[in-house]
């Protein structure tokens, strides 16, 4: 869909980036994760979260041609470990990729220097899914559960339900628990029912 072509024309670039390091942006479930172990599988890059990034691990990690980061919007252990992890990239041309769900310029990061770098990155966003790249999400999601769902029923859920991975995720668990407590098949009825209890129980949450 194109609200991801952006992200994957920079995974199939690589590595004829123009710059050394790379951060990439989307909602939760939006498929970063995805995109980084394709990139990972590809560059076979070393790969760890921002909350365990230590200065200890910079010097193994720089000798890797290639680093992804994830989820640095959740907490960087050591901001002193990324910031020296960007400079090196810099210096060795070493490709880094680090996933956020917030753009730079929106996070909390308390060194000048860590913060300045990370809002020059080059930012790919990966937008909320289009509704054919939604009824796909949603094909994959109930096969790998193994639920059967008619393709008209996929496509009315696709049409309704909000415009994100996460809310697609929740809406199969939904489905595949109705399903599982009633031992019916999934109908159109019984997929309105997962909708409609999905949408109450974020009511509830925005009430709080």
């Amino acid at each position: 869909g194109p609200s991801n072509a952006a992200a994957v024309d920079l995974v199939d670039r690589w590595p004829d980036w123009s710059m050394s390091s790379a951060l990439v942006v989307g909602p939760a479930q939006s498929g970063k994760s995805h995109l980084a172990h394709v990139w990972q599988l590809r560059s076979e890059a070393a790969m760890l979260d921002a909350a365990t990034l230590d200065e200890m691990h910079v010097p193994e990690l720089m000798v890797r041609s290639a680093v992804v980061v994830e989820d640095i919007d959740r907490g960087i252990r050591s901001e002193k470990a990324l910031f020296h992890l960007l400079n090196l990239a810099r210096e060795q041309r070493t490709s880094l990729l680090l996933t956020s769900r917030a753009p730079a310029g929106e996070l909390t990061i308390a060194l000048p220097d860590l913060r300045s770098r990370l809002r020059a990155l080059a930012m790919t966003e990966i937008g909320p899914p289009d509704q054919t790249l939604l009824t796909a999400v949603l094909v994959k999601l109930l096969s790998d559960r193994q639920i059967t769902v008619a393709p008209t029923v996929v496509h009315y859920l696709a049409r309704e339900l909000d415009r994100s991975f996460a809310a697609a995720a929740s809406l199969v668990e939904a489905i595949d628990r109705l399903s599982l407590a009633r031992r019916r098949p999934v109908t159109r009825a019984l997929a309105a029912e997962a909708l409609a209890e999905l949408r109450a129980a974020e009511r509830a949450e925005k009430s709080h």
